[in-house]
């Protein structure tokens, strides 16, 4: 049955689909066309194809649905109850509903609960959410031209694509001035995406009690749903993604936006983002305008870290110190000491060769060019977005949008949980408030929870460092004998050093994506324990605590690695341990740690990537081919447009946020790690341009359409990307410094090179210390069928182990020598120096670059002018008007008093 509300809304009538409507309802309706006779109750398969449910109307064919609620009649009465109560109060505030009955869906079993809003309704609510509106055709040419223009051709879209709407001047809706603003026709005035935020903003605040119960808990739509009085609550697309709308009136911007957008054949074109914003919202907007520059910029550093990278290749045979570590000559009779205890025999030097050789790939020169250029990237990219982003800001109407969304968009559950009121000091209106003594509690909460999992985290990190000291043993002593070596191609490049590397990887990866699972749960819990007072406000908390979490998880392992691995083992007869254990501490290769950082960065980096494709487009598709089996056999027009979207996924309430982390993880990845792997930019940009699509296609084809949001930046996300972008200097300074092998390979060029060459002859020998075997404890001492067939005791009476100390028999046996010093130096000397200078060009260019582009601003300021003067203006002429009418018996001439302004065309259209 179809229910509209009666004058007063305080009678429900109940009408067939096909009677006509009163003209007088309130004055909400508009004239629905009449229909002869009434629907048969026993009306054939075939009547009920002649007109398609695949509409985005009402029966009628008139008025627009606007939302979708959806539930299944479980005779539970409290649930039936709340739902009439809740629609009756939804008919009182104007909106118009109209229900499927459950004969009519494709279970058989769910009804429908169709909502339109009508003029009134949405004016008044404009009003209140001062949204903005067209009131001038913008007059200000553009002349953003540019040189050699026709060269993007290939990658543009048509214009009634990029550009769906025309630009115009905006001002706040003013419903007693609604004929100041240029209104064509009402139904059409506020756009599909403004008409659903507005229904969103009442279905989320309209309560489900009676008011005689005076429970003022039991408020919007998102406890129903949570409580199951209804299943989903929806806006419509607006047509299929594969075909356009049979209905003239409908936009088919769906189709639209699948066709130019969200197909990956489409990956090189540039993104249509004023249709995505009209479509889906700013918020949505917002993002893919950051992804997409963001993907624009990477591809910058992904050209200059392959240079590095082919510059490490094209070098590849002047690597020297490979040379000796691969040559039987040196590499071959040096004798390294044990890198366990018992279980692990001595070994050759030139074992090391092919992780040597791979090592200096990424461990050269190159290296601290990139190191500081990315520096510098980071500080481009920023500023060049806030640039962007100002423009953006001004073109969606978001220039004021931050004081709107404090002060108008407060959160439901805030308003029903706070019980307290207080006198706010500016609107000078008593306003719900959080007591300091609970918000204090509530915060102290939630902070030890977040460090108790940021703990677990360290806790598991702990217990794969364990694993690794307790399983090389094992893989040592496995491969004594080398029994991979018979594998041809794939053989000499299994060690035990790499066979522990990519499986404690491996490990981390898992307990890293178990944990993630966990947690997102508790962050969500105890956010809403927090009551944030603003929609703002609840994803600003949510963000810093996901990333907190996010951060320590997936770049600890890293941060091991880079600056814990290899720097605190002692030396022979003197080892360390890890908490007192007897698991010893773990070594690098002669080659140095760097290659194990890029192994664990290339593991977790692609392993997340990869397997955050498959759960955004695999897991959505599969659930809805599932959901959706039994009606794809049904005829087209009986295949309603809101049950194909019920059949859909929600994309939810924190659909946006976890893209937003996944991106800002694998920035992460690309500027604090990025010194030990130049090509982890190119990753990153072949995994965007994959992502944008994806997101594209999942949003448009597999989600339910997510009501309309407004957002004015990328929030929170914008200062984690600030202080991302400071820490990544300082890794990367450390990096250079400590994990490669860079500096002590210059210092030893430039002042120990014995013959006084420029060159790295001798280098190895140099950068190894001498034990005497006969001075191992027992407890470090290898057992006797550890060792290799070719070790001998008697003949072999010295091992060599990586460090700077004095030999045996010196006065200062195994204390440092001067030249650990000094590269500890040049260490220290090349962080500071580093740091200084690329802080300031990040300053210098940041300083350079201004946040607004100059006509921006300038636009900004003819808006806001215009504004002032078109209203002047418009009151001036209206008031001249009605005093005319008041008048015109006694006096036909104007008031003095009031100045002669010129007419604008545009209150000579509207007056």
């Amino acid at each position: 049955m179809h229910r509209i509300t009666g004058k007063g809304g305080d009678s429900l009538i109940e009408m067939s689909p096909t009677e006509s409507f009163n003209d007088d309802l309130n004055g909400y309706h508009q004239h629905a066309s009449s229909s002869s006779g009434s629907l048969q109750q026993g009306q054939s398969e075939i009547d009920r194809q002649q007109q398609s449910k695949d509409s985005v109307f009402f029966r009628d064919g008139l008025r627009r649905i606007d939302f979708v609620l959806s539930y299944v009649d479980d005779k539970d009465e409290k649930k039936q109850e709340r739902r009439k109560v809740y629609e009756a109060n939804l008919e009182k505030v104007g909106l118009q509903l109209e229900v499927e009955d459950k004969s009519e869906s494709e279970d058989g079993k769910t009804y429908f609960v169709k909502i339109h809003a009508p003029w009134e309704v949405l004016a008044t609510y404009a009003d209140v959410l001062k949204i903005k509106v067209p009131f001038k055709v913008n007059d200000i040419p553009d002349n953003t031209e540019m040189p050699m223009n026709w060269m993007s051709t290939p990658f543009r879209l048509p214009d009634h694509i990029m550009h769906p709407e025309p630009d115009f001047f905006t001002a706040p809706f003013n419903k007693s001035k609604s004929d100041f603003f240029l209104i064509d026709d009402r139904e059409t005035f506020f756009p599909p995406s403004t008409r659903n935020r507005i229904v969103y903003y009442i279905l989320s605040r309209c309560s489900y009690f009676r008011d005689e119960c005076g429970d003022k808990d039991k408020k919007g739509i998102k406890r129903l749903l949570n409580n199951g009085t209804y299943t989903s609550a929806f806006p419509l697309h607006d047509s299929r993604y594969w075909t356009r709308a049979k209905d003239a009136n409908c936009e088919s911007e769906r189709y639209n936006l699948y066709k130019h957008w969200a197909r990956f054949f489409c990956f090189f074109k540039e993104q249509p983002l004023n249709l995505v914003r009209k479509y889906y919202g700013e918020k949505i907007g917002i993002y893919f305008a950051w992804l997409g520059f963001y993907t624009e910029m990477l591809l910058f550093a992904a050209i200059v870290g392959t240079i590095c990278f082919v510059y490490g290749v094209l070098t590849y045979d002047d690597n020297e110190w490979s040379k000796e570590i691969c040559s039987e000559e040196i590499g071959g009779n040096i004798i390294m000491c044990p890198l366990c205890d018992k279980k692990c025999g001595y070994w050759k030097l030139n074992t090391t060769c092919n992780s040597s050789w791979q090592s200096h790939l990424f461990d050269n020169v190159g290296t601290v060019f990139f190191a500081i250029f990315m520096g510098i990237w980071v500080t481009l990219f920023l500023e060049f977005w806030k640039r962007r982003q100002a423009r953006l800001e001004y073109e969606w109407d978001l220039v004021d949008f931050e004081e709107e969304q404090q002060q108008l968009q407060l959160r439901p559950e805030y308003e029903t949980k706070c019980s307290n009121r207080k006198m706010n000091r500016i609107t000078q209106e008593m306003e719900p408030y959080l007591p300091v003594t609970s918000k204090c509690a509530r915060t102290c909460l939630s902070g030890a929870t977040v460090l108790f999992w940021i703990s677990l985290i360290i806790a598991c990190i702990i217990g794969v460092i364990a694993y690794r000291l307790a399983v090389y043993a094992a893989f040592a002593s496995i491969m004594k004998d080398s029994p991979t070596a018979q594998l041809q191609v794939v053989g000499p490049l299994i060690t035990p050093q790499l066979a522990t590397s990519v499986t404690a990887s491996c490990i981390n990866f898992v307990i890293i994506m178990i944990l993630n699972l966990m947690y997102e749960r508790v962050a969500v819990w105890i956010t809403d324990m927090e009551i944030p007072k603003t929609h703002l406000e609840y994803e600003n908390k949510l963000t810093v605590k996901m990333f907190l979490f996010q951060f320590v998880n997936y770049y600890s392992s890293c941060f091991y690695v880079a600056f814990f691995k290899g720097k605190f083992v002692g030396y022979p007869g003197k080892y360390a341990y890890m908490f007192g254990s007897e698991l010893r501490n773990e070594e690098c290769d002669p080659g140095g740690c760097l290659i194990e950082l890029t192994t664990q960065l290339v593991i977790v980096m692609t392993g997340k990537q990869v397997w955050g494709n498959i759960q955004e487009a695999l897991v959505p598709w599969l659930m809805n081919w599932w959901g959706s089996r039994k009606a794809r056999s049904h005829p087209e027009s009986l295949y309603s447009r809101w049950e194909q979207d019920h059949d859909l996924q929600g994309f939810g309430q924190l659909g946006l946020f976890y893209e937003y982390l996944e991106m800002v993880i694998q920035f992460g990845f690309i500027t604090l790690f990025v010194a030990s792997f130049p090509l982890a930019p190119l990753m990153a940009l072949i995994n965007n341009i994959i992502e944008v699509r994806v997101d594209a296609w999942k949003l448009t084809t597999q989600f339910r359409r997510p009501v309309a949001a407004k957002a004015h930046s990328i929030g929170a996300w914008q200062e984690i990307l600030n202080g991302m972008a400071v820490l990544s200097v300082v890794t990367n300074a450390f990096i250079v410094a400590f994990t490669s092998d860079m500096i002590p390979r210059l210092v030893y060029m430039y002042a120990y090179q014995p013959d006084g060459q420029m060159n790295m002859k001798g280098y190895i020998n140099n950068s190894l210390s001498v034990f005497n075997i006969s001075a191992f404890p027992l407890d470090n001492k290898p057992d006797d069928d550890e060792n290799p067939f070719w070790f001998n005791s008697s003949i072999h009476t010295t091992c060599r182990y990586r460090d700077y100390r004095y030999p045996p028999g010196h006065e200062m046996q195994y204390k440092h020598t001067m030249q650990f010093w000094h590269i500890l130096a040049a260490k220290l000397a090349f962080i500071i120096i580093m740091e200084h200078v690329v802080f300031f060009v990040k300053f210098f260019v940041a300083w350079m670059i201004p946040d607004v582009p100059s006509d921006v601003r300038a636009r900004v300021k003819r808006e806001r002018y215009l504004v002032q003067e078109y209203l002047h203006n418009y009151e001036v002429e209206k008031l001249k008007i009605q005093l005319s009418q008041n008048t015109h018996d006694e006096c036909t001439c104007a008031p003095m008093i009031y100045p002669s302004l010129p007419r604008h065309e545009v209150l000579s259209e509207c007056l």
